[in-house]
């Protein structure tokens, strides 16, 4: 038979709440009786030390003194009786000369008949619990003899006791009823709070069982169950987490295979591009070599013209081949990078020097207007690569009588190096292509000054290496490229 945790709780509670109030009886039928007798006992105690300390002072001596009432320490009321045997004196703190004062007579005559005079002084009084039959009832009696010789009898009665225990009894077992009940319906209300979560928890469960990881558990509290909760919450995250990329995975694996038709495509396009960029060189070197060895003419300003070609057409081969090694080490992680403090208005201002006379081939104006010093870190050998690049790829694209204007852009962490020449614009479509290898926006414009495609690639593996920014836009009369350089120290 299936029983719910909150029945369980119910009944749990119940059970501990019965034994802890069966407990509570008991202990309140016997400790609390216990608790008042030995009160009682020690308030009669008190009461004879009193007495005790009143007779050693000479006042009492005065015949007039026989009533003790309001003299003495006596906090349980009790009835006090004082003989003095050689003058036949009797203290009393009651007026009453009825059954009580004949049951304490009898007590002093059984006393006295039994030789039972207390003058030990390690043993003064006794407290002991008598049945007086006359007046039908319970007493403790503390027997004894004062420091003086006195006899000292001090009754309390038991009835008060009783009927105390009696009252605080029956007022224990309407609580305990109320208790019971309150708790019961309290315990149901408060199965509930534990129930309810948990109940959610089941439901949460069965829809991530059917795959359903959009249901979360609601987390109210930071106790075992909303552990519990964010755990599950926890799980159903990774599980969607690890079933997409499962489903990820399988994509990827039907896509490897256009990556591997791709890969060969890009293998053919490559072997395309360098065949395409050497095949003229080679070509050429070819036909005025065999030119030469043919003997095709004597005229020295012709051999001159076709050793001129050979030469310059084996050194775009070289130059080509140099770009690819650079390019190869700088995206394998083989170019070892020297990072270094170094003063960037100088730097640029030497480069530009030493392809001013590029510029003015075409008629272009070179600008640069940047004022030293600003210090820049990065390895100074690629940033030079990066730049001349840039530069030469300006010089060949700017137009006749232009501009080319080198500025900086700065910032708190870095400055933005950009090279603007004036000229035509970049097709928006070919701006993300420049800086894929073999890309060429103009191919014959390139072939015309020898370009091969490789040296956006040379800036845009540097950048990388060096993790900065690069990048190239388009303006109203013009392109910018342009690169970022750390100007504190890189962690």
């Amino acid at each position: 038979m299936k029983i719910s945790i909150r029945t369980k709780i119910t009944l749990m509670v119940i059970l501990f709440t019965t034994f802890i109030v069966a407990t509570s009886w008991i202990v309140c039928r016997v400790v609390i009786k216990n608790v008042f007798i030995n009160n009682l006992k020690d308030n009669m105690i008190t009461t004879y030390k009193s007495c005790n300390t009143f007779f050693e002072d000479d006042n009492y001596s005065d015949d007039t003194i026989n009533d003790l009432y309001g003299k003495i320490k006596n906090p349980s009321d009790a009835i006090v009786l004082v003989i003095d045997f050689e003058s036949n004196k009797i203290y009393t703190n009651i007026n009453d000369d009825g059954r009580m004062m004949e049951s304490l007579y009898r007590i002093m005559d059984s006393v006295l008949a039994k030789n039972e005079k207390i003058n030990d002084k390690s043993a003064q009084y006794v407290i002991n619990r008598n049945y007086d039959e006359v007046i039908n009832s319970d007493y403790y009696d503390l027997i004894g003899t004062l420091d003086n010789g006195y006899m000292i009898i001090i009754r309390s009665s038991i009835s008060k006791i009783d009927s105390v225990v009696k009252v605080v009894t029956r007022v224990f077992n309407y609580i305990t009823v109320f208790l019971i009940v309150f708790s019961s319906f309290f315990v149901l209300l408060l199965s509930n709070v534990f129930s309810n979560p948990i109940k959610k928890l089941s439901h949460s469960a069965r829809r991530m069982a059917d795959l359903d990881f959009e249901t979360k558990v609601p987390v109210y509290t930071k106790d075992e169950i909303g552990e519990l909760g964010e755990s599950m919450n926890e799980m159903s995250s990774k599980l969607e987490k690890t079933i997409s990329q499962l489903m990820t995975a399988n994509l990827e694996l039907e896509k490897d295979i256009e990556d591997k038709q791709k890969l060969d495509e890009m293998r053919r396009d490559f072997l395309s591009y360098v065949s395409h960029d050497l095949k003229t060189p080679i070509a050429l070197i070819q036909g005025y070599a065999e030119g030469l060895k043919d003997n095709i003419t004597d005229d020295p300003k012709e051999l001159e013209y076709y050793y001129d070609v050979i030469i310059d057409e084996a050194k775009k081969m070289n130059t080509i081949v140099q770009k690819l090694i650079n390019l190869n080490k700088i995206e394998y992680g083989e170019f070892n990078i020297n990072i270094e403090r170094f003063e960037l208005v100088e730097f640029i201002n030497d480069i530009l020097s030493s392809t001013r006379i590029l510029a003015d081939n075409i008629k272009a104006n070179l600008v640069f207007e940047e004022e030293a010093p600003v210090y820049v870190w990065s390895d100074e050998f690629m940033i030079e690569e990066a730049f001349t690049n840039y530069l030469t790829n300006a010089i060949h694209y700017v137009t006749e009588n232009g501009i080319i204007r080198v500025f900086f852009e700065k910032n708190v962490k870095n400055i933005r190096v950009c090279v603007y020449n004036q000229g035509n614009q970049i097709p928006e479509e070919d701006l993300d292509k420049l800086f894929i290898k073999f890309y060429k926006v103009d191919k014959a414009r390139s072939r015309e000054y020898g370009g091969s495609g490789i040296g956006l690639s040379i800036v845009a593996a540097t950048m990388e290496a060096l993790g900065n920014e690069y990048g190239v836009y388009n303006t109203d009369d013009g392109v910018v490229f342009y690169f970022d350089l750390d100007n504190n120290m890189p962690c």
